[in-house]
């Protein structure tokens, strides 16, 4: 059966975006707070960076999940959306 993607919600898709770029901070904070903790003196990257960039990632994934979803929803109305095979 196939299925056609027709249109994505602007703010849902942004929203799944923000949770999915939060997870990866998680991963990507631990690494910088590993290298600020370990780093020599004068050569850390700083504090402040290392819980920046993760929230930094997070409203980034938003707004470009949004943007994203936009940007598909016009282009889909040219060529006609993904379209994807399912199977029972």
């Amino acid at each position: 059966m196939e299925l056609r993607i027709k249109r994505i919600a602007p703010v849902q898709l942004g929203k799944v975006l923000a949770v999915v770029y939060a997870l990866f901070s998680i991963i990507f904070f631990l690494f910088m707070l590993i290298a600020t903790i370990a780093a020599p003196e004068g050569k850390e990257p700083g504090l402040l960076f290392t819980f920046i960039m993760p929230l930094l990632y997070i409203v980034l994934g938003f707004i470009g999940g949004i943007i994203g979803a936009i940007i598909y929803n016009f282009s889909a109305k040219w060529v006609g959306g993904i379209i994807i095979d399912l199977e029972e």
